[in-house]
């Protein structure tokens, strides 16, 4: 199961809408046959691409898959179907299928006789590649990471404007990974004028990816000139004036957007803290004092410290001098694999 979460992480970003699912096959002696991770919309699923590999060496075995086959024919065919024709005797799942659409697969596959296991390490699965389509079903919005680059003493600017590179080399290019993750990456007005990003996804030699992620630009008062880079060739753009946070990520989610990187100023990261729509937060610190400057977030209408914003750390690693470090707000109005979902 660790190796089809794996894979599904391998395609996050795209795949939405769809989910980013993995999956390992082995045959009946145990040995891995097959593997897969779900194609862009319109081509094959997880399930089908490891049954291809695995051949008649499917037969008798077992498929391991992080989420439940469906049992739907939209763009392809039933995954659970593929399965019970290849002769697969035992299917392990990690995240049931919640959506009344596709469900149905773990009993279409029982009546044809096949073992069925449900829930296999479900929280990690769900915490992982499929946790962006899973906010999307279970609060018809996308999920949404907040990157935020910041000094020792939580500044993302000097007191003069200016903020490159608060981090080095290793941190600035995760960045560009984090980005190929996500379906979108947002910016303020003010960002967008201050720092004048292109918000593209570049290789460590400076080379523009081939899939470049939506930029998003909100703009309510049309502040951003043409000539700004994040209107140029490289990738689509999409200037919103939605009226906040939520409007935003209802217009995104209709856009079949399912992740989102959050790379705005302070004010736009703390109209979406304040509104519980912060899902992740990925922190990048740099030992270096400003003593001034701008700070990470804005205001969050905060006033006494029982009522502050807990965050829980999931990871920290070290970047060349700086370090990253993974985040989950605890105080959260979002869905979340502990409060529910995926069952």
């Amino acid at each position: 199961m660790a190796r089809a979460r794996d894979l599904g992480l391998r395609v996050l970003g795209t795949t939405s809408p769809n989910p980013p699912v993995g999956a390992v096959l082995l045959d009946a002696a145990g040995a891995v046959v097959g593997e897969g991770a779900t194609s862009p919309p319109g081509g094959p699923h997880a399930e089908v691409h490891a049954l291809a590999q695995a051949g008649e060496r499917a037969r008798g075995g077992t498929a391991v898959v992080t989420l439940e086959p469906c049992a739907h024919t939209g763009r392809t065919g039933p995954c659970a179907d593929a399965l019970i024709a290849a002769g697969v005797a035992r299917v392990v799942v990690a995240v049931p299928e919640p959506t009344r659409l596709a469900t149905g697969g773990a009993d279409r596959l029982r009546r044809a006789g096949v073992d069925v296991e449900l829930g296999a390490e479900q929280a990690a699965a769900a915490e992982g590649a499929l946790a962006g389509w899973l906010t999307g079903v279970h609060e018809h919005r996308p999920q949404v990471v907040w990157k935020v680059a910041t000094t020792l003493d939580g500044r993302v600017a000097a007191a003069d404007g200016t903020s490159r590179w608060i981090t080095g080399p290793e941190a600035r290019a995760a960045v560009h990974q984090l980005r190929a993750t996500c379906d979108a990456v947002l910016v303020g007005s003010g960002t967008a004028l201050a720092d004048d990003p292109q918000l593209t996804v570049r290789d460590a030699e400076g080379r523009t990816a081939d899939r470049q992620p939506l930029r998003v630009v909100l703009d309510r008062r049309g502040r951003v000139p043409a000539t700004a880079r994040v209107h140029d060739a490289a990738a689509r753009t999409l200037v919103s004036r939605a009226a906040g946070p939520a409007a935003l990520l209802a217009e995104l989610f209709d856009a079949d957007v399912r992740r989102v990187l959050l790379e705005g100023g302070p004010t736009l990261a703390a109209a979406f803290l304040a509104a519980g729509l912060v899902d992740e937060a990925v922190v990048h610190v740099a030992p270096t004092l400003l003593g001034g400057g701008a700070a990470m977030v804005g205001g969050l209408g905060i006033s006494t410290i029982t009522d502050a914003l807990h965050l829980q750390v999931t990871d920290v690693t070290r970047m060349g001098g700086d370090v990253q470090i993974r985040l989950r707000p605890t105080r959260h109005t979002g869905w979340t694999a502990s409060t529910g979902g995926g069952s």
